[in-house]
């Protein structure tokens, strides 16, 4: 990516791309804060942060689900999704460390962005945003069990379908303040899932839903057969959706 220009923004931005990808009308003044870092700021002499946070927590099962959704992962994983890095205004010295794909960057303009619609439209404009944004990740969450993780699922299925548990590799890469990590996800001494991620725990819990998602599968089609899948059986699945996905 070439370095940001004057604004702070990465070169290809165009803001209106993104209001269209959002399906939002927003004043320029509000997108220009909330897509301000503090280190563009501290650079410039803008301002720090936009709003405050008010979390209302709700209680039981709803709060595990609100939490799956709710965090700087899934967050950053939206924001990933719309490229936001693109058009965060960053400082010079956070472009050279790959601040435009930091979690914790995309996260926090996400909800910056968020704010904003909030504060420009109130409540009618800010609520079909969230839901068009978060229903899909809201859906997939609910698939997973009590942990409402990847790992502590892959653990519940792995658990009832006597394959033993799973076991995770992780190799990383790349300087000290631009590293990325690389997971192998093993049940009963088979690779069933693989994943990637700028952090350990990202790179685990992807290994863990691409091997999740491959047992489900086999399990599903063998429900009719004879006996539950055996782990090698899912490697090899898993092994072929994922030559699949390299081909694609």
């Amino acid at each position: 990516m070439s370095l940001a220009p004057a604004d702070g923004r990465a070169a290809n931005a165009d803001v209106a791309v993104l209001l269209a990808k959002l399906g939002i009308q927003l004043s320029d003044e509000l997108l220009d804060r909330a897509l301000m870092h503090r280190s563009f700021a501290y650079e410039n002499g803008g301002l720090d942060a936009l709003f405050r946070k008010h979390p209302d927590l709700p209680e039981g099962n709803l709060a595990k689900l609100r939490a799956a959704v709710v965090n700087s992962r899934a967050l950053a994983g939206v924001a990933r999704g719309l490229r936001l890095g693109c058009y965060v205004r960053l400082g010079k010295g956070e472009e050279s460390t790959g601040g435009r794909d930091k979690s914790s960057i995309l996260a926090d303009t996400l909800e910056a962005v968020i704010g904003a619609v909030y504060l420009d439209g109130g409540m009618e404009a800010a609520d079909p945003l969230v839901h068009r944004l978060f229903d899909p990740v809201i859906a997939r969450s609910a698939r997973l069990g009590a942990g409402l993780d990847w790992k502590t699922s892959l653990q519940e299925l792995t658990a009832a379908e006597e394959l033993g548990g799973p076991e995770y590799l992780v190799e990383e890469s790349g300087p000290d303040h631009q590293k990325s990590f690389r997971a192998v996800a093993k049940v009963g001494g088979h690779v069933c899932g693989e994943g990637e991620g700028r952090t350990k725990k990202e790179a685990e819990q992807q290994a863990a839903e691409a091997a999740w998602t491959a047992i489900s599968a086999r399990v599903s089609a063998a429900a009719g057969e004879a006996g539950p899948p055996d782990a090698a059986d899912v490697a090899s699945s898993a092994e072929a959706s994922g030559s699949k996905q390299r081909r694609a």
